[in-house]
């Protein structure tokens, strides 16, 4: 049997680094055979500059809207970027098919493995039927007006069975809540509820206005509801923030990914130390998003003092200039310089496969397993798959 052997400067396993003297042995079917010495790894090692590590798992993308990279200027804030998502996304389907597979082109080649990847519609489907890429299908349910929580959801049903009938073996899938702000809850019971719903997602604080809707019924949401021509008058606020007001819905064995938390409190997570299971919840970064929609970054500091599980999304190409995992370590960089690259690197990679449920599989460099295998170049200046 044929092996690739690969060194690099640094090696990453999924939990630690190793230095220049250790070499990863792969099947020629890409199953992780061991890590070894240099001396014990004999001839034909193949050796690179950078970081090896395993592929990366991508927890948070919305593919179906690829075809909307560049149309919505940045910083315009969420409500408004979120109003243009709705009223404009509507292209050619021959134009959206065309640029889901650049989208999910860019990814591979930047070394994603598996994504989570948010679903409206069914357009991913002739994509993913592929199986190029792992994919856990989030389908999304969202409906503000109680009166219209059963059509919501009939609706995401059916895409559901598309994704569960179409979407391939190696694909997995959940019917999950868009937004605190945008799920009645007729919608939520119907949702927690849906059979087989294990893995959830949720975005969540990605703006003030959220909290400020919750906390005091006032805030940047009234106006979006009247420019989407909803009547709101019924809501009432809880008192407390979003995610203090929602967190309780969902079920105990439900594990649950948050996505963006820019405006999570020490107080939020203390609240969820107390509410739930923490090694339930997973927090999940799209640094690069929020920069390009509001301009600012959740305190990534404070998540990695409470010692909470952090994975990374790409979100989509309407909020983002590229689908890379690495751009998105890259920023966190900059803006977080405590961060240790091992911390980085954990999020990217074991941390993302435990939150999709694939870390039998993927996530680390240990004998069985088939991660594939990815370089992150000097200086996280980009990223390549090897395998």
């Amino acid at each position: 049997m044929a092996f690739h052997k690969f060194r690099a400067d640094q090696l990453f396993d999924g939990y630690r680094l190793h230095d220049d003297q250790q070499v990863l042995i792969i099947s020629e079917k890409g199953i992780v055979e061991n890590i070894v010495s240099l001396t014990d790894a004999g001839d034909d090692i193949q050796s690179f500059k950078g970081i090896l590590t395993p592929g990366f798992i991508n927890c948070h993308c919305h593919l179906e809207l690829s075809h909307m990279k560049g149309y919505i200027p940045e910083r315009t804030g969420l409500t408004k970027f979120v109003t243009q998502v709705i009223q404009d996304r509507h292209f050619a389907e021959t134009e959206i098919l065309e640029e889901i597979e650049k989208a999910e082109n860019e990814m591979l080649s930047g070394g994603i493995v598996a994504v989570g990847d948010i679903c409206n519609n069914n357009l991913t489907i002739p994509q993913k039927i592929k199986g190029r890429l792992r994919y856990h299908n989030f389908i999304e349910a969202s409906g503000f007006l109680p009166q219209l929580a059963e059509q919501r959801f009939k609706r995401s049903v059916d895409f559901y069975n598309e994704y569960a009938g179409q979407s391939g073996p190696e694909s997995s899938n959940s019917i999950v809540p868009h937004a605190p702000y945008s799920v009645s809850e007729e919608l939520w019971e119907m949702i927690i509820h849906f059979p087989g719903n294990q893995i959830m997602t949720i975005h969540n604080q990605e703006t003030r206005g959220e909290n400020e809707l919750f906390l005091n019924r006032q805030g940047e949401f009234l106006d979006f509801y009247q420019a989407l021509g909803m009547d709101a008058s019924f809501f009432r606020p809880s008192g407390k923030t979003s995610l203090q007001t929602y967190l309780s819905k969902f079920l105990p064995h439900q594990q649950l990914i948050l996505v963006h938390n820019v405006h999570t409190s020490a107080d939020d997570l203390a609240y969820c130390r107390e509410a739930a299971n923490t090694r339930s919840l997973y927090w999940c970064f799209c640094p690069n998003a929020n920069l390009y929609i509001g301009g600012e970054l959740p305190d990534v500091d404070m998540f990695i003092q409470q010692d909470l599980s952090i994975v990374l999304g790409t979100d989509s190409l309407a909020s983002n200039h590229q689908l890379s995992i690495v751009a998105e370590m890259q920023t966190i960089r900059q803006h977080f310089p405590s961060v240790k690259t091992g911390q980085l690197l954990g999020w990217a990679t074991i941390n993302g496969a435990r939150a999709l449920h694939l870390d039998n599989l993927l996530g680390s460099f240990e004998p069985g397993k088939k991660p594939g295998v990815a370089l992150i170049e000097p200086s996280f200046s980009g990223s390549k798959r090897l395998l």
